[in-house]
């Protein structure tokens, strides 16, 4: 009896496992015998070049708007100031360096700033 209840307890198991595997997404195939199965679709886990254009333009946005909100000699003087600090420090005021992009972008939306 209890060889039946383990059995039929691993069945429910796999049975779950694979719902759950196909909610995430299926694709149907037509198998050589003709038979339509429902795989799983792969879970894709690699590196999204959409997601780091977005973290690129969000930097590049905050970089701009420090820039205009400070004025770029205020904030060429605490990037400086960054510049005398740890290896991490070193290289934020690498990254925060006013570059000609950002310094364009911070002057025409200083014009809207009060």
């Amino acid at each position: 009896m209890s060889d039946a209840f383990y059995d039929f307890d691993n069945r429910l198991r796999r049975i779950h496992k694979s719902r759950v595997k196909l909610a995430r997404g299926y694709v149907s195939v037509v198998g050589d015998d003709g038979l339509i199965v429902v795989k799983p679709k792969r879970r894709r886990m690699g590196f999204h070049l959409r997601a780091l254009a977005f973290v690129i333009i969000g930097f590049l946005g905050f970089k701009v708007m420090i820039l205009a909100a400070l004025g770029q000699a205020v904030y060429a003087d605490r990037v400086d100031t960054l510049r005398e600090g740890s290896t991490v420090e070193r290289a934020g005021a690498w990254v925060m360096q006013p570059d000609p992009v950002s310094v364009m972008l911070a002057q025409k939306i200083r014009t809207y700033l009060p």
